[in-house]
């Protein structure tokens, strides 16, 4: 069973950046495709970015060019690195694992962190 665990959250300004850290079980970022994914008070959760077991990054339009995955194989952390920090990026931070290792694609998320809170203010 893969275990994952968020931290990083906090309230920063505008304009700043943050890091928030995803770490995993076993070998977990070695062998699942990895999701960070967002939650917004009154708005569904939605993807922020992928990265897959293989170490292909996505990223949905409305991030690119401010958002980075990054993972640590030997640490088994993934890291969502946040630039230019806006106050509609508010949100419950999650990170995700598919529910599945090696999956060539259809990742189908069934592992879940308890979420990390970040809050932008203007």
């Amino acid at each position: 069973q893969v275990q994952l665990v968020e931290s990083g959250g906090g309230l920063v300004q505008a304009g700043d950046s943050l890091r928030l850290s995803c770490a995993a079980s076993g070998r977990t970022l070695a062998t699942y495709t990895m999701g960070w994914f967002r939650q917004a008070p009154g708005k569904e959760r939605e993807l922020v970015g992928r990265i897959t077991w293989t170490g292909f990054t996505y990223y949905p339009d409305f991030v690119k060019g401010r958002f980075t995955i990054s993972r640590d194989i030997v640490k088994n952390t993934m890291y969502l690195h946040m630039n230019s920090l806006k106050p509609e990026d508010t949100a419950v931070y999650y990170c995700a694992a598919d529910g599945e290792p090696r999956r060539v694609s259809g990742s189908q998320y069934g592992y879940w962190g308890q979420g990390t809170q970040v809050t932008v203010s203007s």
